[in-house]
């Protein structure tokens, strides 16, 4: 069966000189394959189509994709964007009583896939027929659309976006008017827990994002619900929050009730499903969800990019994480130390012990959100000035990577072309540039760029300056778990070569411990105080920041992903009397702890 996709956004017929049909053999004997619609817009007969790829090839804008998939697919086709639109084969499968994880990448369908489980989105199975209750004949989910569509399921849900317009009269309303409209106890149970209660009076359109994240999660859990549908709830929260996150999950869905997760940090995914499902294909084009695995499986499967029940590959080689330079001795000249530093901010106030950083390295700062992580970043890059100690890079060639994008309304290509010196490196091109897929955005405008692709143009955008230090604000922000890992590695590639040091603030734990060599971890009340102790080795830097956290972690002995606990387990009980809060040795799993 053949599916061919074009993307609207890129494709101008206006300008290209329609090589996609003028080049077409199908279309160059007479019969009607390739032609532009009404709109301007490529469209494509996929029976007529035989797959030769010229107009994929072709196109200047790479707006086409044509791609073989298996037939019996069609009959698990669940909906489809238009013609020629992105296509979403099978969903995750809900299990009452149980958090079912969603992982997979961007643009593969995971959110559109919630929306049809929650009922805001009709599926047309490809307006080729049929009914959902037939195409989920013999499964779970001919049972849970029954009841969906007869009322007897009450769904709750917390969206991936989280603001409205800046105008939208909830927007205006206060922490305190939200919290008490509700006659719900649970809810003002659950904003006492996540420390809503402090902001009072602030508005909604005022709050941080992650500030925005804790209530709206706190509006879904707190409903009475049979089915609770969540999509990425971690994002913008620091380790801290993200853990309380996933407890409450857990407790919200015991006792009959459902969850269903998307999830892009690896660790809290792990510590909150009991099954995952992979969301796999190509972004853009189609997306398939995988039959339902035990977590420590689906997700192990996930990185070793290898599905054996579908046998479906993935991805070209696994991902592992036995090489995480837990311990690793940096070696190398001393790129720029410093002392004790000071900062006040209004009522908050940040003290730094000093440190020093080495070429080559990467440091991770963690600690809690509000605590002045991205102050002591700024004080770095030379952007805010101590009140006491001087700034330590002054002289260094700086390359800050803010936390706050911006997009400019320019081409990918134009804002790219401040570091054309670096695009002419193979290096560069490599392992940044293709690694991140920055070639593939190369004709769009930075402002029609999804969260996640302004993330990882920013981040190449940074990597690309020549210098000496690199300050990389939440490069993990808005991405999937492969992105994640191409940046980590993007980031240490480009420190190795050239003999720079970089610093990295991020939440992401896997993301931190994968590619740092050292760490401050940062203490404190948030927005009032935060200390931001010594660089230590990462091994040291995790084992505080986890005694501080209350959990333990082990090594799975099929990748060497860190993952957490059970609380109260053997492990976890032997690991916190001997101090080791981050076991690193890789052994085999304790009964219960998979």
């Amino acid at each position: 069966m053949r599916l061919a996709v074009v993307d609207d956004q890129l494709c101008n017929s206006k300008i290209c000189g329609i090589p996609c049909v003028t080049f077409c053999p199908v279309n160059r004997i007479g019969t009607k394959t390739v032609w532009i619609a009404e709109n301007g817009k490529s469209r494509i007969n996929e029976q007529t189509c035989i797959g030769c790829g010229i107009c994929v090839h072709k196109c200047p804008f790479s707006a086409i994709s044509i791609i073989n998939v298996a037939d019996y697919w069609g009959k698990r086709l669940v909906h489809r964007y238009g013609e020629n639109g992105f296509a979403l084969y099978g969903l995750p499968e809900v299990k009452r009583g149980f958090v079912t994880g969603i992982i997979g990448r961007n643009g593969a369908g995971k959110s559109t896939s919630l929306k049809i489980l929650a009922g805001e989105l009709q599926p047309n199975l490809g307006n080729n027929g049929g009914n959902l209750l037939d195409l989920f004949k013999g499964s779970e989910l001919r049972q849970y659309f029954s009841d969906l569509s007869s009322g007897r399921l009450k769904i709750s849900v917390k969206p991936q976006i989280l603001t409205l317009g800046e105008d939208d009269p909830y927007m205006q309303k206060t922490v305190n008017q939200v919290i008490s409209s509700s006659r719900d106890d649970r809810l003002k149970s659950l904003a006492k827990e996540f420390r809503l209660e402090s902001l009072g009076e602030r508005k909604l359109g005022q709050l941080s994002g992650g500030e925005l994240q804790l209530l709206t999660l706190a509006l879904a859990l707190s409903k009475e619900a049979d089915v609770y549908l969540i999509d990425e709830p971690s994002s913008y929260l620091d380790v801290f929050q993200r853990m309380e996150a996933a407890k409450k999950i857990r407790e919200t869905v015991a006792g009959g009730r459902s969850g269903v997760v998307i999830e892009h940090d690896l660790i809290v995914l792990d510590y909150l499903s009991d099954y995952v499902s992979v969301v796999y294909g190509s972004p853009g084009v189609f997306g398939m969800a995988s039959r339902s695995y035990g977590t420590r499986n689906g997700i192990n499967n996930f990185l070793r990019g290898f599905l054996p029940d579908e046998n479906t590959r993935l991805r070209e080689g696994a991902i592992d994480f036995f090489d995480v330079g837990m311990g690793k001795e940096e070696v190398g000249r001393v790129v720029f130390s410093w002392g004790r530093l000071k900062k006040r901010l209004g009522d908050f106030e940040l003290t730094s012990d000093g440190g020093e950083a080495k070429e080559g390295s990467v440091t991770a700062l963690l600690g809690r959100n509000g605590i002045g992580k991205t102050t002591l970043i700024k004080i770095l890059a030379g952007i805010v000035e101590p009140d006491e100690g001087a700034v330590p890079t002054a002289g260094l060639r700086i390359s800050y990577k803010p936390q706050m994008l911006r997009p400019v309304d320019m081409v990918v290509s134009d804002v790219m072309d401040a570091v054309k010196d670096s695009l002419s490196k193979d290096y560069y091109k490599t392992e940044v540039i293709e690694a991140l897929g920055i070639d593939k955005l190369w004709n769009r405008n930075a402002k029609s760029l999804s969260g996640g692709e302004l993330q990882k143009v920013a981040v190449a955008l940074c990597l690309g300056r020549d210098a000496e230090v690199y300050l990389l604000d939440e490069p993990s922000a808005f991405l999937d778990v492969e992105e994640r890992l191409r940046v980590g590695k993007a980031i240490r590639r480009v420190m190795a070569i050239r003999r720079s040091t970089g610093f990295i603030v991020d939440h992401d734990l896997l993301l931190l411990t994968s590619t740092s060599d050292s760490m401050i971890v940062f203490e404190g009340e948030s927005g009032r105080s935060g200390h931001a102790r010594k660089p230590v080795k990462v091994l040291d830097g995790v084992n505080q920041f986890l005694k501080e956290v209350g959990i333990t972690m082990r090594r799975d002995p099929e990748t060497g992903r860190p993952r957490v606990n059970k609380e109260g387990s053997i492990l976890d009980r032997q690991q916190k009397e001997s101090g080791a809060y981050f076991m690193t040795s890789v052994s085999a799993e304790v009964e219960g702890q998979s």
